[in-house]
């Protein structure tokens, strides 16, 4: 029988391993190498991931920018500060919202940035809390924001980031994240470019990841667990260099489990992975049977996260769980700026 309560999932983690700034050089972090059928562990360097890739493998990565999505704001009436944490673009200026502290946050409140640059109206509560948000302003958003916005760094980072970029991926394009894809921070063009040459194909998907990516696992039966929807989209080439490389024998491996989340979520009952885009709840936990992925570059998790637990449906929870205590024996660097793993 599956492991599949959430108690399962938990590690003992020493605070001081949570990396708390990005390294110099993205690509000189530690890498764990899991063999997801014997749990045979070895430790390289983030640069030896070529070392695992064969010709005609394919590596599936999410392009998606992270917006400088985390607002800092004073009530109209009262000046009181406000944090609102852009999750979702609706229409119109609209934007779903996660505001702190939620009781200054009642339809009709008005809220003001950067000296009147940007205003806000709460205009709706929504499920979970989230407030549904109208913006006015003069310009462009994208501009207003980048000038007013902060990156939304996860709450276990408590140093300020000094460059906005190192919360990116290289290959980031399309805007509309709240969190970085973090397995992917560990790329550079020159990495990229030698992969490239060993002849690994490249396939790039978007999937805006949101809060829900942090949010707790509050039950403690995961089939009651809901994820948070998210949106994702896959092209014409992205799904023929997946579905080619499956056709010949090639393995799919995905940087991130949000890569490995949309390919799954795109995928028909055949394994073929199907273009176009949509939302995706999709939770992978273990007794998941995966249609297209066969390996994962990932980071390291938190204890009891939906992650770990899609981790633990490629290579086994008694395989992820060791794994995790080798890395804290070895003073593995933990979480978004840590160091890396890749499942095959």
């Amino acid at each position: 029988m599956e492991a599949l309560l959430k108690s399962d999932y938990y590690y003992d983690l020493p605070q001081e391993l949570i990396a708390q700034d990005p390294l110099e050089d993205r690509s000189s972090s530690r890498l764990m190498f899991l063999n997801k059928k014997t749990g045979e562990l070895s430790h390289h360097s983030f640069k030896d991931v070529i070392e695992f890739l064969n010709p005609g493998d394919c590596l599936v990565l999410n392009n998606t920018k992270v917006i400088p999505a985390r607002l800092i704001g004073h009530k109209e009436e009262t000046g009181g500060t406000v944090e609102v944490l852009l999750l979702k673009r609706k229409e119109n200026d609209q934007w779903e919202t996660l505001v702190k502290p939620g009781k200054k946050a009642r339809p009709g409140a008005k809220i003001v940035f950067g000296d009147g640059l940007l205003k806000a109206e709460v205009l709706d509560v929504l499920e979970e809390g989230n407030r549904l948000i109208q913006f006015t302003y003069d310009g462009i958003f994208e501009e207003v924001l980048d000038k007013l916005g902060e990156m939304p760094l996860p709450p276990y980072i408590t140093h300020k980031l000094q460059d906005k970029n190192r919360y990116q991926t290289v290959y980031a394009k399309y805007e509309g994240s709240a969190a970085a894809p973090t397995a992917g921070l560990h790329f550079t063009p020159e990495l990229l470019s030698q992969i490239e040459k060993k002849g690994i194909r490249l396939a790039y998907v978007t999937l805006h990841v949101g809060l829900g990516t942090f949010r707790p696992v509050k039950e403690e039966n995961l089939t009651n667990h809901h994820m948070h929807s998210e949106f994702y989209q896959v092209t014409k080439e992205a799904a023929d260099i997946i579905n080619q490389t499956k056709e010949a024998g090639g393995r799919v491996i995905c940087v991130g489990t949000t890569s490995c989340r949309t390919i799954e979520s795109a995928a028909g009952a055949d394994g073929k992975v199907v273009p176009g885009s949509d939302n995706t709840e999709i939770f992978i936990y273990p007794g998941y049977q995966f249609k297209v992925l066969d390996g994962l570059i990932t980071n390291f998790h938190l204890p009891e996260s939906t992650l770990i637990m899609l981790v633990s449906a490629l290579a086994g929870r008694e395989h992820v769980l060791h794994a995790y205590e080798t890395a804290v024996e070895n003073k593995y660097r933990f979480f978004s700026f840590g160091d890396a793993m890749i499942i095959l």
